[in-house]
């Protein structure tokens, strides 16, 4: 009889401790969140933390974007999930007014520019912005100051690894 109590003990210890620890692992805000992921874009891997430190972050305080962020809420230790985030909940769509054109003379002399080139330009007072050498015409460069993921349709495969 005493072990069946025993028993019987331990295994309800089991069970509800179980749950209690399940309920407190849930994504929700406030919590401090680590996820492996891999984004892929049209089929290609553009980022993974596969071999490396997974992703921290604090859930709710706007440290994702908010269509991760979304997804993500209720999740549990151990889940995985397919996230397909449309740009506007994402980076957003290209803003056609934040591509710009200037012409070779606003640059050194020695400045040569290639598609696809981070540079930083400055406005008249002095504010830095990054851009990307979107395109090179005769006399002048174009560049785009949008995010260069804005635009894109993206998929995240996650993984929760942790939630405190």
């Amino acid at each position: 009889m005493k072990i069946i109590r025993t028993w019987t003990i331990l295994l309800t210890f089991l069970l509800f401790g179980n749950l209690l620890a399940t309920a407190q692992t849930v994504v929700e805000d406030g919590k401090k969140v680590k996820f492996d992921y891999t984004l892929t874009i049209d089929g290609q891997i553009v980022e993974t933390t596969e071999g490396k430190t997974p992703l921290e972050y604090t859930h709710g305080a706007g440290e994702i974007i908010p269509g991760l962020s979304v997804q993500l809420e209720g999740l549990k230790v151990g889940d995985t999930k397919e996230i397909i985030i449309e740009p506007k909940d994402a980076y957003g769509e290209i803003v056609e007014d934040a591509i710009k054109e200037f012409p070779m003379t606003s640059f050194p002399d020695d400045f040569d520019p290639q598609r696809g080139m981070v540079i930083e330009v400055r406005d008249p007072e002095g504010n830095a912005a990054p851009g990307i050498i979107w395109e090179i015409k005769e006399g002048a460069v174009i560049i785009n100051f949008n995010h260069p993921l804005a635009g894109k349709t993206l998929q995240f495969d996650v993984k929760i690894v942790s939630v405190e």
